[in-house]
């Protein structure tokens, strides 16, 4: 068994049978496997592949074997998706896919599966990667079904997503948006401001002042060689953290609390403006696991920044008028990273959206509470469901009246960003910024500046 595909099968089945994370099994995988460069990024690939696509090759599999995935075993299940993926969308060779493939349904559910494996996959192989997505395509109910199936998105989200994209008037860039979900992340990574300089060989990214790529390297050598100063960050999140803290001039010893704070990406920007402004920072975060995060993000920048394990709410409510600039970078569907996390597309369903908002709006307002008069926070999501963004939003506005004015982020974000980002007024008047996969290759990160006013809270 070539090691990088058991290594791919192993991460998938514990994706599915342990509700585990692919990036958080995968590099300690690697590592303990002791795989090549090659080899890693051949398991990188195939783990990944597999998964983001895993609705587009179910529906293949159904095809090729006559029956519905549902009857047949998990374990055989995976292997065929794993070798559908090779057979479809990578360079393997048709026979080495088939067999290891197959080889990894008979060590797993005997020689039963091993030949029904067989004969699925060699199925597949006979046609090309266009002729099955023809009979994907046409097994659709529903033109909705159809772009499902063709770009490997639940009917829910393709839904959601394009809602998004009208609230901009942009609903025919659907399909570029999908495609975007799909393709591999490039890394990015973050220079503090003030504490790391971006190296002379690096490309800069085109937004973020704080970013840059590099063409070679391990990333994680270059963060450790930082001493944290230099980080992995998706460009959407450096652009969230500064609208925040550059939107206006930062006052003396100004407070400022991020309030949902993990895994801490943000919040070290947050620390490194603060340190250079002399803002006093301080963080929370519920899950003690990710807290742990947030202190060793925070290990670089050489300010005190207490870390509490709090619900978000009980924490604001902690502290009322306290604070001159608050980040709400809100628990949500996630929707906005589906390029880097490949099987969140198909844990979440639309039952969970009530619960999120909910929360969302519970967070924001306890936020809000906790500002002093004139203070800002912001309502940061990496999903751009209008429930969890602008519906969010509008409820808390309704809450609060007079005592609450939303800030114009669209303008926030591009005074930070080194070029144009091209952002569109949502058609509900309202001034959240939301940047995109397929325009800016950044997470469909939404965000939203609201101003507390001197008016009482609400009753």
């Amino acid at each position: 068994m070539q090691p990088a595909r058991r290594v791919a099968y192993d991460i998938i089945r514990a994706v599915h049978e342990s509700d585990a994370y692919a990036n958080l099994l995968l590099p300690t995988a690697i590592e303990r496997a002791g795989l090549s460069t090659a080899d890693a990024g051949l398991a990188t690939e195939l783990t990944y592949g597999t998964l983001r696509r895993e609705g587009t090759y179910d529906a293949v599999v159904s095809l090729a074997a006559d029956r519905a995935v549902h009857d047949i075993d998990p374990a055989v299940l995976d292997a065929l998706r794993l070798g559908v993926h090779q057979l479809l969308s990578t360079r393997v060779a048709s026979h080495a896919a088939v067999n290891e493939s197959v080889e990894l349904a008979r060590e797993f559910a005997g020689r039963g599966a091993a030949g029904f494996a067989n004969a699925v996959l060699r199925r597949v192989s006979r046609d090309t990667p266009g002729d099955w997505m023809m009979r994907v395509g046409e097994s659709a109910r529903s033109d909705d079904e159809r772009l499902g199936l063709m770009f490997a998105h639940p009917v829910w989200v393709v839904r959601a997503l394009r809602r998004a994209l009208a609230a901009e008037g942009r609903s025919g860039e659907l399909d570029a948006l999908l495609d975007a979900d799909n393709v591999s992340p490039r890394v990015t990574m973050a220079a503090l401001p003030g504490l790391a300089e971006i190296p002379v060989d690096a490309r800069r990214t085109p937004f973020s002042p704080l970013g840059f790529r590099s063409d070679g390297g391990d990333p994680t050598r270059v963060v450790a060689d930082s001493s944290g100063t230099i980080r992995v960050q998706d460009e959407g999140s450096q652009l969230a953290a500064l609208a925040l803290t550059r939107f206006s001039p930062i006052a003396p010893d100004e407070r400022w609390l991020d309030l949902c704070a993990g895994p801490g990406g943000k919040t070290a920007v947050l620390a490194a403006e603060a340190l250079a402004s002399g803002a006093r920072l301080e963080a929370n975060e519920i899950v003690p696991a990710r807290a742990g995060l947030v202190r060793k993000a925070l290990a670089g920048v050489p300010l005190d920044v207490p870390v509490s394990e709090q619900d978000g709410r009980t924490r604001a409510a902690q502290a009322p008028a306290s604070y001159d600039r608050i980040l709400v970078d809100a628990p949500c569907t996630g929707l906005g990273a589906l390029r880097r996390r490949p099987e969140a597309r198909w844990r979440k369903s639309p039952s969970d959206v009530p619960e999120l908002t909910e929360l969302q709006r519970e967070l924001l307002s306890a936020a809000v509470g906790a500002l002093r008069p004139g203070g800002v926070v912001a309502y940061v999501t990496c999903s751009p469901h209008l429930a969890e963004t602008s519906g969010v939003v509008a409820d808390v506005r309704r809450e609060w009246g007079d005592g609450l004015e939303e800030l114009d982020a669209r303008a926030a974000v591009s005074a930070v960003s080194r070029t144009d980002l091209g952002l569109l007024a949502q058609v509900d008047g309202s001034g959240r910024a939301q940047l995109w996969p397929h325009r800016h290759n950044t997470d469909a990160m939404s965000i939203s500046l609201l101003r507390r006013t001197p008016a009482p809270a609400p009753g």
